[in-house]
């Protein structure tokens, strides 16, 4: 049996911080602050500063009579705060002050002001051009994030299938696939009421798969987790919210059994937390009696993939949902995907692209056909589907605008000329492309599939 110290699955999602590389002083400068308290803040900051001028140099405040206005240094550090806007709330502040101090006699210093409101809104419009920018990739980062959970956890459950297809194929009717197939269908009923559907199914077909003999399923409440199990195998049992392994499990976020604690008693063999790709925790699964031999690094592996999946697929359902509701027939990862990528283009304004290729049927047609699709790049979604007359390709294209779709088609151009002496209009290949729509991406999808000629 191996053996060996358990690490969460690396499907928790990894919460990129826009500003984690500044530091401590960096996050006092240039925190993220609401736009009325950034306004007070500001008011009050600038009152601060003249205050202390005043209480330097009485008779000058404003440190007019100094080669250098220092003054305008903490009314710059607010524009690179907050940005133009706020950067001439604080000029106003010092004008606002000279009138206070100053306005009895002398001339208005014109040029000190000019200069010193000229520098606050340079520095300021610099604040507002990098803070839209550092958005745009921070949306990009998420993005490619999730990319990144989704493909890692199916290359898990590719080598484990693969491995236990080898090893239990001759016992076990059903593989990894069937699994992730059935979970899929499990997650597929949810309700906003509900944030564990089915889950009495899911963890009878669990306990099949891991050879558990007895547990249960509690849900997260407000304060903790709830005493009552919404499912169980075996016979039910009360949760001891106190025990060293359910602690260790719901502190640390990660799979814990008995070598975790080797020091300290347990009623359980092992807790398996519930946590989807956005890092929320709906549950814990506490196993309290299995075959020795199941308990082992693999075994216990699996059951944390497998319950991880099942809550990927509960939040992914209301994404796949809003696209499937308006083209059915569109494969689950394709509508994902194209949820995925309208709600970042809503919330960072970047922009993905689908493009539709439409080959005749016949031997030129079919083979321009497999040559698109085995041209796919990495980060692209393919859905492919025949018709009597047509073969359609739809790529989604993520992070890319119109310059993309042309390079992309170019290449295709190139390549198609490479290998059939012929190009897309001379094979006649019709090309549709589209923006994906932010606020009905399942829309938007439909009108492209309705200029191919396809309707569902």
């Amino acid at each position: 049996m191996q053996s060996a110290t358990l690490q969460q699955q690396p499907s928790k999602a990894r919460k990129s911080d826009s500003k984690g590389n500044v530091g401590l002083y960096g996050r006092l400068f240039a925190p993220a602050a609401t736009r009325p308290a950034s306004i007070i803040e500001v008011i009050v900051g600038m009152i601060l500063v003249i205050g202390v001028c005043y209480l330097i140099r009485p008779g000058d405040p404003l440190l007019l009579g100094i080669d250098f206005p220092w003054i305008w240094l903490a009314a710059t550090v607010f524009a690179l705060r907050y940005g133009a806007l706020l950067g001439v709330v604080a000029g106003l502040c010092v004008a606002l002050a000279w009138a206070v101090f100053y306005g009895d006699g002398g001339a208005f210093p014109t040029m000190f002001f000019v200069g010193g409101l000229t520098q606050l809104v340079i520095t300021g419009h610099f604040c507002d051009v990098w803070a839209n920018r550092a958005n745009r990739l921070q949306g990009v980062n998420n993005y490619l994030n999730d990319r990144l959970v989704s493909i890692t956890n199916n290359h898990y459950l590719l080598r484990v299938s693969h491995e236990r297809l080898e090893r239990d194929l001759l016992s076990k009717p059903s593989t990894l696939r069937d699994a992730v197939g059935y979970l899929r269908s499990l997650s597929a009923s949810n309700v906003q009421s509900d944030p564990l559907p089915n889950a009495q199914a899911m963890l009878e077909f669990a306990a099949l798969s891991c050879q558990i003999g007895v547990a249960s399923i509690f849900p997260v409440a407000r304060n903790g987790l709830a005493q009552q199990a919404i499912a169980s195998v075996g016979e039910r049992f009360e949760l001891n919210a106190d025990d060293p392994l359910l602690r260790e499990c719901v502190e640390k976020r990660a799979l814990s059994h008995l070598r975790h604690i080797d020091a300290q008693e347990s009623a359980y063999l092992a807790c398996v937390p519930i946590i989807a790709a956005s890092d929320q925790m709906t549950g814990v699964l506490v196993v309290r009696r299995m075959p020795f031999l199941s308990l082992n690094f693999d075994n216990l592996q699996l059951l944390l993939v497998l319950l991880n999946y099942y809550a990927d697929g509960i939040e992914q359902q209301a994404v796949v949902t809003q696209v499937q509701k308006v083209v059915a027939e569109c494969p689950y990862d394709f509508a994902l995907e194209l949820g995925r990528l309208a709600h970042m283009r809503q919330v960072s304004g970047v922009h993905s692209s689908l493009v539709a290729l439409v080959f005749p049927r016949g031997t030129i047609g079919d083979s321009l056909f497999d040559q698109v699709v085995r041209q796919r790049r990495t980060l692209d979604l393919l859905w492919a589907f025949s018709t009597e007359q047509t073969q359609v390709v739809v790529v989604l294209m993520p992070l890319t605008d119109e310059n993309g779709i042309d390079g992309y088609l170019l290449r295709i151009e190139s390549n198609l000329k490479t290998q059939f002496d012929t190009d897309l209009a001379q094979a006649h290949v019709a090309v549709h492309s589209a923006a994906v729509d932010a606020e009905a991406p399942g829309s938007g999808l439909e009108k492209l599939l309705a200029r191919c000629g396809h309707h569902a």
